[in-house]
């Protein structure tokens, strides 16, 4: 099989494994949850059985092999989903071929990115969100697939289900973790190899400096200092929020603030009642760079897997922080 420049396989798996023999050429082959590889002229590539992959060329090279899949049960390989271009460009970056070629690609997802659309690993955060916040475990085992196919790693799916504590609740968190445990586990058994994510860059703060830290945060998410007849009558929820949830958690960087709020904003959409706290997410979610463009695709994920009272919800709450914006 030759591959033209910048051409590659969708990621995929073979029941009995695979094996490739490069004879021309410079291309890539990338396991799941391991770093891409180069491979060259006499390179051969052993793939474990069940192991998903891809491969294919580099940007500015054809690459030939000869692969070699042998069958169970008249099958040789199942086909998952294509290769992003942005997944294919971190590989280039990895491994040092992206070159004239790969700069091209590079322009064309500063376009993509221009276009607002949220991406698939996106648009998979609010929808297992929501599934927690109504305690769905079946369609919630079905989202955390979803999204780990989509490039949600391991790490980041926990970091979801923990955040959610302050929305959804402890028992539905700490329920939702177990489930994680589950898929990731039976991804495991059937040979999958979900990317573990990273552990936060730095320590978190501790005492006084996580009090302020934690204030800094939901003061610039929030648009300003938090206040209301609420906080007077019981400030201690407000220390609460700035300790545990905008100090220990979004203080937390190996979950970006977007992801954050996508979750969040699942969560309070999928809940009858919390529209007030969805309203204020809402326009978080535009502060921390969410278009709203973006935030329509949300909604309408929402229609789609969750079902139309959260995604008139989300609507309305969205008409309602873009009016605020418009008023400065």
């Amino acid at each position: 099989m030759t591959f033209a420049p910048g051409a590659r396989t969708a990621w995929h798996t073979h029941p009995l494994g695979q094996t490739l023999i490069v004879t021309a050429g410079l291309g890539l082959v990338q396991q799941q949850g391991h770093p891409a590889q180069v491979i060259r002229p006499g390179d051969v590539v052993t793939i474990p059985a069940n192991v998903r992959h891809w491969h294919g060329a580099g940007a500015d090279s054809s690459m030939t092999h000869v692969a070699i899949a042998e069958k169970e049960n008249g099958v040789s390989v199942t086909w998952e989903v294509k290769v992003s271009d942005q997944d294919y460009q971190t590989a280039l970056d990895s491994t040092g071929l992206a070159t004239q070629a790969g700069e091209r690609l590079k322009a064309a997802l500063r376009s993509q990115a221009s276009s607002e659309v949220l991406s698939a690993r996106q648009q998979a955060i609010p929808l297992i969100a929501a599934f927690v916040a109504i305690s769905d475990m079946p369609r919630l085992n079905t989202a955390l697939n979803r999204g780990l196919d989509a490039g949600l790693t391991v790490g980041e799916a926990k970091e979801i289900l923990v955040q959610l504590y302050a929305y959804a609740g402890f028992p539905r968190s700490l329920n939702a973790i177990g489930e994680l445990l589950k898929v990731v586990e039976a991804r495991k058994q059937r040979g999958i190899q979900d990317a573990p994510g990273r552990e936060p860059s730095r320590a978190i703060a501790t005492g006084h400096e996580l009090v302020v830290a934690g204030r800094a945060n939901q003061t610039e998410i929030s648009g300003g200092p938090v206040q209301g007849p609420v906080f007077d009558f019981v400030p201690v929820i407000n220390q609460f929020l700035q300790t545990h949830l905008f100090g220990d958690i979004f203080e937390r960087d190996n979950l970006d603030w977007q992801s954050r709020e996508l979750a969040t904003v699942g969560a309070l959409a999928a809940t009858p009642g919390a529209e007030a706290q969805l309203r204020s997410h809402m326009r978080a979610s535009l502060r921390v760079g969410l278009s709203a463009s973006q935030l329509r695709q949300l909604a309408q994920a929402l229609a789609d897997g969750v079902g139309p009272e959260a995604a008139d919800r989300a609507r309305e709450a969205l008409t309602l922080a873009l009016a605020a914006a418009s008023k400065g």
